[in-house]
Parts: structure tokens; C-alpha cells; sequence
């Protein structure tokens, strides 16, 4: 068993993608995961302002609860920690091909959590978990039948075209991946 006390990175839902200077937690007791944990029980046996670095891939989805899993993933987060969550696009064909998938994301979701955004200052009262999205990245298959050919667009100008063309059409984007930056010490909160 390793020493994980003075990691500040963590990967959530890690799987086989066991990190070295990383906390690897999984729901599953598998060969390199250090802590194993059922994320739909709250509150996490995580302390809280630990993490730095927080990476959960492919694991949102999954999960009933979106608000409390925020909570939580700001919960273990230190001031100004980055937070990396990549979902399925919620017309992809990878959302809606796998039976484990119980919620959908579009590139709107986390601005709740943002009070910059129209959303987050029209409902604040949503969460005490604060965020600033630092960017808003569309992954897509460079060739649809080699899954590991991926390209991260990120430039604003191709991304309005692809989110135009996804709302009326399936399968275009992919992948989400959200950046990031945890705020605390907001006067919302209460924990």
C-alpha cells in the first residue's frame, strides 16, 4: 500500500488508468486504485481542501445526483483548484449506446455553478459550489471508425459552428470536457 497523504491530485472513476502521483479512487477494487468508494453516498470519505488537481473521466454521467457530486467535488477542493470533468455530449451516440448513462450534459450544464453566467446569476440558490469555467472543450473522432484518433477543439469560432450543427443533428460532438477553477470563501456558501 502506498502513502497517498500528500497527493493533491485525484483521479475520480480511474478504472485501469492508474496515475502514479495521482489518488486513484474507483468504485471497484482494482489492481493500482487506492481508495475505492461509492460516489453516490454523501458526503465522500475525502477531506475537504485537499485536491489541486481533480479529474473525473467519464464518471458524471453515471452518477443520479449532479448538484451533490459538485458539491463534493468543490467540497475536496483547494481555493483555486482545477477540475477537470470530460461526459458524453448528450446527442452523441456514446451517450446513448451505454445503459449505465443516467444524465445528459450540454455545453450549458456547468454554468450553474458559474455565477458569471446568465445561469448562475439567475439560479444561485442551485448550489453552494462555486466555479469559473476556464474553458469548454468538443471532442470529436478524427476518423469515425478509429475511436483513438481524437481531436480537442477548443477555438470559439469552430465551436459555435459544431454546437449549431449538434443541436439539429446527432453524433457531431462527442465529448465535453470542462476546466475548471474551484471559488471558495463565496458568501452563498454554507459549508
Amino acid at each position: 500500500m502506498r502513502d497517498i497523504t500528500r497527493l493533491t491530485k485525484i483521479n475520480i472513476g480511474c478504472g485501469n488508468d492508474i496515475r502514479e502521483d495521482y489518488v486513484n479512487l474507483d468504485s471497484a477494487a482494482l489492481p493500482g486504485v487506492d481508495v475505492v468508494a461509492d460516489l453516490t453516498q454523501f458526503p465522500w470519505n475525502l477531506s475537504s481542501d485537499t485536491f489541486t488537481l481533480i479529474e473525473m473521466i467519464n464518471v458524471l454521467e453515471h452518477l443520479p445526483d449532479t448538484i451533490k457530486t459538485m458539491e463534493e467535488l468543490w467540497r475536496i477542493s483547494q481555493d483555486g483548484a482545477k477540475v477537470i470533468i470530460r461526459v458524453p455530449y448528450w446527442n452523441s451516440l456514446g451517450w446513448a449506446s451505454d445503459p449505465t448513462h443516467v444524465k445528459r450534459f450540454s455545453q450549458l450544464s456547468m454554468n450553474f455553478f458559474d455565477e458569471t453566467t446568465r445561469q448562475g446569476k439567475e439560479r444561485p440558490y442551485y448550489s453552494t459550489a462555486r466555479f469559473r469555467i476556464a474553458e469548454i472543450g468538443y471532442w470529436l473522432p478524427l476518423a469515425p471508425a478509429r475511436d483513438k484518433y481524437w481531436v480537442k477543439v477548443t477555438h470559439p469560432f469552430p465551436k459555435r459552428i459544431l454546437a449549431f450543427f449538434a443541436r439539429y443533428f446527432c453524433n457531431i460532438i462527442w465529448v465535453l470536457e470542462f476546466e475548471l477553477i474551484a471559488i471558495k470563501n463565496h458568501p452563498l456558501q454554507h459549508h
